[in-house]
């Protein structure tokens, strides 16, 4: 599989064949092109500006800061802080009435290796949806509004699921967004994502002399240890497409003190939310298994969970439709595919859209890692992040413009809803 992903030394003038065919309203197309290439050099120096700056979760206040004054100067109404002390929410309304189009730009980066997930592509491609969607309502007098919702802590934190909880969400019709990934040159991926769950594991034991007498503790390190080999023998009986990895944690050990206090935080994935719960409850029996086999007492905490992503298929047909016609290819492999992400919980909540988009990648290169933080500042990887970003506004539009194509819309996301029930 590695020898078509799409690498920093291939020619990227090399295109995939395009279909024939019309898109839905090319002249809406027209102005969502011409609007971005123009646009192009300001949205890669913010791009790059939030690159420099990585920031951790909930802690963005330097890209909300550059975020909202960005579009505060492309005109938007832009209320700071919103909901959340580094969220931010800019909007555009155009006449009277119409429908709303959701937009989410993602913000934080990682401990230790920055926007090694590409959040700074992720950022500028909402702003450059929500900006040619202005144009083209300016320029073609098409009533409605744009809503481009700045989400904070996607990497650990569910900060959309907080954002949507309080309210953010609630005017929106549907709500896009796309992803950068490894995957084959000029491709945009409709795969989805994995369901996770946050487990945290204490064990509580007894201290003693290491030496002395060890026979008077109960060692919580060897109840963590157990239960992290317990897994490994489990991973031989779960599907391929599930994953259970997990660290150890611990306060004030010394190797001649029994440890009497062990922490674990383990994730647990699978392809849909109703598979891992049931991998969850198989590793849960691992956890405690080992506290009875070390005369332990075990606290099982289960924490957030993230939904996979239900790609919208109208929204995603609508998608592959002008991708396959004007810019690349499709393809259900790559993406983030055996990743998670919190817009996953959106999309079981409303219609929604997350493409992934491949860059160019070294090898060994790919999400989270240092190769992938230089991969997400080329200017290639821009130039993808803008394409995609031209089909998303595409759809959108066509969301803004065809009251039936959105009553199909949501007829899919029903019809979705009975096939997860």
């Amino acid at each position: 599989m590695s020898d078509v992903v799409w690498r920093p030394e291939d020619d990227s003038k090399i295109r995939p064949p395009l279909q024939e065919g019309q898109v839905y309203r090319p002249d809406i197309l027209n102005v969502i092109e011409t609007t971005l290439d123009g646009l192009s050099g300001e949205l890669r120096a913010l791009s790059l500006d939030i690159h420099d700056h990585p920031e951790l979760k909930f802690e963005e206040k330097y890209a909300h800061d550059a975020y909202t004054a960005f579009m505060e100067k492309h005109d938007f109404t832009v209320t700071k802080n919103y909901l959340l002390e580094t969220a931010w929410v800019a909007t555009y309304t155009h006449g009277q009435g119409g429908r709303i189009l959701g937009v989410n730009s993602e913000m934080d980066a990682l401990p230790g290796i920055g926007h090694a997930c590409g959040h700074n592509l992720i950022g500028i491609s909402g702003v450059a949806v929500a900006l040619a969607a202005k144009a083209a309502m300016e320029r073609l007098n098409i009533d409605g509004k744009v809503v481009l919702l700045g989400t904070p802590a996607e990497e650990g934190g569910f900060g959309k699921v907080i954002l949507y909880e309080k309210g953010a969400y609630d005017e929106m019709d549907v709500c896009l967004m796309c992803h950068p990934a490894p995957g084959p040159r000029h491709s945009i991926s409709l795969s989805g994502c994995l369901a996770i769950s946050r487990v945290t594991v204490e064990y509580h034991g007894h201290t003693a002399h290491a030496g002395l007498s060890p026979w008077e503790g109960q060692n919580a390190l060897d109840a963590a240890v157990l239960a992290y080999n317990n897994v490994s023998l489990l991973r031989q009986q779960i599907k391929p497409t599930h994953r259970v990895h997990g660290i150890f944690e611990g306060k004030d050990w010394a190797p001649n003190i029994i440890p009497d206090h062990a922490i674990m935080q383990w994730l647990v994935r699978a392809p849909t939310t109703s598979e891992m719960e049931d991998t969850r409850k198989r590793v849960i029996s691992c956890f405690e298994a080992a506290a009875l086999a070390t005369g332990c007492k075990v606290q099982v905490t289960i924490g957030s969970v993230g939904n996979e992503i239900r790609q919208n298929k109208a929204l995603g047909d609508e998608l592959a439709d002008v991708v396959l016609k004007r810019y690349g290819a499709i393809d259900y492999d790559w993406g983030i595919k055996s990743a998670s992400t919190d817009f996953g919980n959106i999309t079981y909540l409303m219609p929604g859209l997350h493409p992934g988009f491949s860059i160019p990648t070294i090898p060994d290169g790919g999400n989270h890692t240092t190769g992938f933080t230089e991969a997400a500042r080329s200017e290639v990887s821009h130039d993808a992040c803008l394409v995609v970003s031209k089909a998303l506004a595409a759809v959108g539009m066509r969301v803004l413009t065809d009251e039936a194509f959105l009553q199909k819309v949501k007829d899919t996301f029903e019809e979705d809803k009975k096939l997860r029930m």
